[in-house]
């Protein structure tokens, strides 16, 4: 009774998502966890990301039937009412959005608040159907978490929040492109124009390269900025290049599809890699150490 209502709000994504927010919570932190803020801040963003999802089968009903990978999906099986599907993911935003407002600040609860418009109001609504740009708007909104993790601790936007911005912006391109080819006639079947569709699989293999070096060099600004660890710099170096290289590989393999799939699941490696890295392997900033020392 219980399974699709829990399956509608995508656990996969959400816990996903979670080691991205204590990524940036942690790095935030410095060594110095508030235990219910933590709480707090994973509690309150699970909500708002399930309630998103929610928002997001429903909306998505439609063409989900017409793509094979979705085709299941309870709000296409009928499994749950359009009805209640809108009053449970009302209900799951409301509750998130409280338990942010009330347990972090109001920076980090602008941050989710951000990231949901982008994904049910921009993305999911319109640009999703009708622009090939739908992906690059998109991408703030998986960018989100790890943001509001971060500014959850440190209550203001500065230079670390910016960094982490842009690293999972850029990440989000490589890994979406790839999900389009891989799964490109489901893509074309829904008629939804992702850039494999509407310019071809070797432009998005141009993109998915270009954007992986960018994600690269933005993720070595993390400790270059003074925010990470050199171990930190060095799983972020060493897999940025390898995700490169396979990159590089699309432009011989004679399976675009296997070659996409293989490069998907090396991007998620990738982010839950440098999200453990920067959670454990931070930089102390100076002025931390003299608050500490005054204790």
């Amino acid at each position: 009774m219980l399974k699709p209502y829990v399956s509608i709000t995508k656990p996969g994504i959400i816990f996903g998502n979670l080691i991205s927010v204590a990524g940036g919570f942690f790095l935030a932190s410095q060594g110095s966890v508030d235990g219910m803020l933590f709480l707090a801040t994973v509690i309150g963003i699970a909500l708002v990301i399930a309630s998103g999802c929610v928002f997001n089968n429903y909306i998505d009903r439609d063409i989900d039937r017409l793509m094979e990978r979705t085709q299941g999906r309870v709000t296409v099986q009928g499994l749950i009412s359009p009805g209640i599907t809108l009053a449970y993911g009302s209900v799951l935003g409301i509750a998130g959005f409280l338990v942010l407002a009330l347990g972090t600040n109001a920076l980090a609860t602008l941050f989710a608040l951000l990231g949901f418009v982008v994904y049910v109001g921009l993305y999911s609504l319109y640009l999703k159907r009708h622009s090939v740009y739908g992906t690059l708007v998109g991408s703030l909104s998986g960018a989100a978490p790890p943001v509001v993790g971060y500014c959850a601790v440190s209550g203001q936007f500065d230079l670390g929040a910016l960094t982490l911005l842009l690293i999972f912006c850029l990440w989000q391109m490589p890994h979406s492109y790839a999900i389009a080819i891989f799964r490109y006639q489901d893509y074309r079947a829904a008629s939804i124009p992702v850039l494999p569709v509407t310019h071809g699989v070797r432009a998005a293999k141009h993109y998915i390269f270009w954007y992986i070096l960018a994600f690269l060099g933005a993720t070595l600004m993390l400790t270059l900025a003074g925010y990470a660890g050199y171990g930190y710099f060095a799983v972020a170096a060493a897999m940025g290049l390898y995700w490169l290289v396979m990159a590089l590989r699309g432009y011989r393999t004679g399976d675009d599809r296997v070659w996409a799939k293989k490069v998907f699941i090396f991007s998620i490696f990738t982010i839950t890699a440098l999200s453990i890295m920067m959670s454990i392997d931070f930089q102390v900033t100076d002025t931390e150490v003299l608050m500490t020392s005054l204790r």
